[in-house]
């Protein structure tokens, strides 16, 4: 597991950073896998940042639950993607508000970006029951 956090945290950090300097072209210095920018304020990935436990428990909900394994096959490493995507856009946006509004910076993440994984997760979960799992029955 702990060779799965050091991979998804690089990944996290590296895809995140592209996207901070290339579209939105945010000025930012790069050290191990935090990043700085010109206002002083910080952000590193860690374990926890990495992504792989909403991933894992997007994964088992839809191991778990009843359908076609056809459909499996496709939905779930799908639903892996636009989780990961999530979490850059998540780190992206706490890249912006560190830069614009840092004293929001423990609120927009512990309470709205957090919580847009587990939203994300339940419309993946939703999509599967209404409208993929059901063309089986």
């Amino acid at each position: 597991m702990h060779q799965l956090h050091q991979t998804m945290q690089g990944w996290v950090f590296y895809q995140s950073v592209w996207v901070d300097r290339h579209i939105l072209s945010i000025p930012l210095r790069i050290s191990g896998l935090t990043m700085y920018f010109e206002n002083g304020s910080w952000i590193t990935i860690n374990e926890s940042c990495a992504g792989d436990k909403q991933i894992l428990q997007f994964m088992l909900l839809l191991l778990i639950y009843p359908g076609s394994w056809k459909h499996k096959l496709w939905y779930i490493p799908m639903g892996m993607l636009i989780i990961h995507g999530t979490n850059i856009l998540r780190i992206v946006l706490l890249s912006l508000v560190s830069i614009y509004k840092p004293g929001w910076w423990h609120f927009a993440h512990d309470i709205p970006l957090r919580g847009m994984f587990y939203v994300v997760i339940l419309i993946l979960w939703i999509i599967w029951v209404e409208r993929i799992n059901v063309k089986d029955q």
